[in-house]
Parts: C-alpha cells; sequence; structure tokens
C-alpha cells in the first residue's frame, strides 16, 4: 500500500488514467481494434522531442542563453521581460515544462541574488503563464498540441491561423504584466556565463531538426524514430532512457479509455452533445479539473472542431493549478525557495490566471 501511494503521489494522473483505462476493458473486452487507439505518430514524436530538449540541455544552451541575456539587465523590469520572455519564447519548441524546469530555478538565483525575494512570486507566476501560453503557438509546444495537430491531420499553416492571433495577445498582456513591476535598478554579479558543449549542441540540433522535418510531415514517423535511435546508439546511448516514459504510458492509457468510450453508444452520444457547438468551453472547464493534456486526449474523439477544442485546452491552461501540470512545476520549485511565501503565491497564480483566461477567453468569443 505504501509503494501505491507513493506511485500515486509522484504520478496521479498516470495513475487515474490506468485505472480508466483497465475498467473500460471490463465494458469492452480487449479484441484486434484496441492496436488502432494508439496514436503511434504522437508517442514517437513526444518520445524523440523529449529526448532532443534533454540533449540541448545537457549541452547547456538553455542555461547559458538565460545567463547571457540577464547579465545584461540592468532594471528589475527589464530582468523580468527576460526571465518571462525566455519562459515564453523557448517554450514553443522545448515544451512548457521543461521552459518551467529550466527557467525557474534560474530566475529564483537571480532574483534572491538581486535581493528581490518579494517580486519573485510575480515573476514566477508570470514565467508560469509564459510557458503555458507561449507553448501554444506550436505543435511541439506541448503534448495536447502534438496530439491534436496529429489527431486531426493539420497542416502547419492550419495550426498557425488557429492559435497565432491568441499568443500574439498573450504576448501583449504579458509585456503589460511585467511592467507592474517596480522601477529601480539592480546590481547582479552573475560571473561568466557557462561554456556550452558543442559535441552535444551540434548533436541534438540535428536530432531537434529530425524532429521538425517529421513535424512538418517532410519524413514519416518510423524514418524520424529509426534515425533518432541509431544516431543515438552510436554517440550517446544513455540520453535513449531520457524521455518522460510515465508520460508516455499516460497518453497510451488515455488512448485505451477514450477508445473504449468512444465504442459505448451511450458515452459517445452524451460526449458529443455537451460538445456540440461548445468546445472551446467545455474543453477548457475539463481542463480546469483533469488538466489539458487528458482533456484534449478525451474530448478529441468526439467533435471534428478541431481550432475551438486545440484553443480551450491551451487557454484552459490557465486556471487552478491543476490545470496545467507544467503549472505544478513552477509551484514546487517556488516553494523549495528560501523563504517561500506559497500561500501568497498561490493567491497571485489564481488571481492572474483568472484575469488572463478571462481576458483571452473574450478575445476568442469576439472572433
Amino acid at each position: 500500500m505504501s509503494t501505491l501511494r507513493n506511485v500515486f503521489r509522484r504520478e496521479p494522473v498516470l495513475v487515474i488514467a490506468a485505472l480508466a483505462a483497465v475498467f473500460s476493458c471490463f465494458l469492452v473486452p480487449p479484441d484486434g481494434q484496441y492496436m488502432n487507439y494508439i496514436d503511434w505518430r504522437t508517442l514517437a514524436l513526444l518520445y524523440c522531442l523529449m529526448v532532443a530538449v534533454s540533449g540541448l540541455r545537457r549541452a547547456l544552451l538553455f542555461t547559458h542563453m538565460a545567463h547571457t541575456l540577464c547579465s545584461t539587465a540592468s532594471g528589475i523590469r527589464v530582468m523580468g521581460i527576460i526571465l518571462v520572455g525566455l519562459c515564453f519564447f523557448s517554450s514553443m519548441l522545448m515544451t512548457n515544462d521543461v521552459a518551467l524546469i529550466t527557467f525557474v530555478p534560474f530566475a529564483v538565483a537571480v532574483m534572491i541574488l538581486a535581493d528581490r525575494k518579494r517580486e519573485l512570486i510575480w515573476v514566477v507566476v508570470l514565467q508560469t503563464v509564459a510557458a503555458n501560453l507561449g507553448s501554444m503557438l506550436t505543435p511541439m509546444g506541448n503534448p495536447q498540441n502534438l496530439y491534436l495537430y496529429s489527431f486531426y491531420d493539420l497542416t502547419f499553416r492550419d495550426f498557425l491561423s488557429a492559435t497565432l492571433p491568441v499568443w500574439g495577445l498573450s504576448a501583449l498582456l504579458l509585456i503589460l504584466a511585467c511592467f507592474l513591476l517596480p522601477g529601480g535598478t539592480i546590481t547582479t554579479d552573475l560571473g561568466q556565463a557557462p561554456g556550452l558543449d558543442r559535441r552535444l549542441l551540434a548533436l541534438y540540433l540535428g536530432i531537434f531538426g529530425i524532429c521538425l522535418l517529421c513535424v512538418l510531415r517532410l519524413i514519416p514517423w518510423p524514418v524520424m524514430l529509426a534515425a533518432v535511435i541509431a544516431i543515438l546508439l552510436c554517440l550517446d546511448r544513455k540520453t535513449l532512457l531520457k524521455a518522460d516514459f510515465m508520460l508516455l504510458l499516460t497518453f497510451v492509457a488515455f488512448f485505451i479509455f477514450s477508445g473504449n468510450l468512444a465504442r459505448m453508444e451511450f458515452a459517445d452520444t452524451l460526449l458529443r452533445k455537451m460538445l456540440d457547438g461548445r468546445e472551446y468551453w467545455t474543453s477548457l472547464l475539463t481542463s480546469q479539473v483533469i488538466s489539458n493534456v487528458p482533456a484534449a486526449l478525451l474530448l478529441s474523439g468526439f467533435t471534428r472542431q478541431a481550432h475551438a477544442l486545440l484553443l480551450g485546452v491551451n487557454v484552459g491552461g490557465l486556471g487552478t493549478p491543476v490545470a496545467s501540470l507544467a503549472s505544478l512545476i513552477s509551484l514546487k520549485l517556488y516553494s523549495r525557495s528560501s523563504g517561500a511565501q506559497t500561500g501568497r503565491y498561490l493567491l497571485i497564480f489564481t488571481g492572474v490566471n483568472v484575469l488572463f483566461l478571462a481576458l483571452l477567453s473574450a478575445a476568442v468569443l469576439l472572433t
């Protein structure tokens, strides 16, 4: 029982998804159609992108970039814009959770070094919002985007036509929010920027390029997967196991659960009625309870309104701390910092998230 509790504490979404999948198997006994539930292209892309980003982090690309940019800042507002901007723009390529894992600890260190603990909460909250919203622009920005891009067979141009307007408004709102930081100069000595591992950098930029070719559908996913595995077997075997396999298993469990739901007539009818004409709001509200990745996996099989669902689960990453699991990463990283005020953090986090959610939803309704 202790082991089960520890597993649930570490991977609650996976455990819930697995239990739901097992329960659904009793209602729809396993048969040959089960293999058709799995979106192998999404799983392969997720794996290869996670490996590529892991390698780029080992090459110190993101740390070097953050250090170089922040060393040029002379004021707290400029520093805030840089720290928030790093999460916003990097999340488009390295996913929202990796952006936060990389840049929130850096922000904590820089703000404490500058004796700006009070403003640290505001910066980390805005970094979290920035990572969740910046990642919406591209298919590889977060797992639900990659899945929906593949599931609905969207073109890259079609995908951008849905996400670019809201993404642009998000950037403007974040800049305005950064100007709420106090004025004044700061003095921080960050020391010398860490050196880049140029061999690893070249290797994983190449692997990331292969992934991008698959995202753009210029090469098939089996070719991408075979190429990435072959390259790593020859040049860097240990990175083969650096992916988040728990996330991949979570996807598999939800594929089984949603696939079985689609074969239950009453469930299929109910979900289609819930979504009909309300795709955006249904996906947004569902995300508040079960988070946006499961919401996308669960609801996609019951509607063809790809754009509304895509925007719903992305804007739906705002709101409650569980709406996007990446938000829990920031909370955990901040709570470990010296002098952390977790209650104040949650209060500001909720207020900022609700405000951004309301403003962006109003914009979606007007477009």
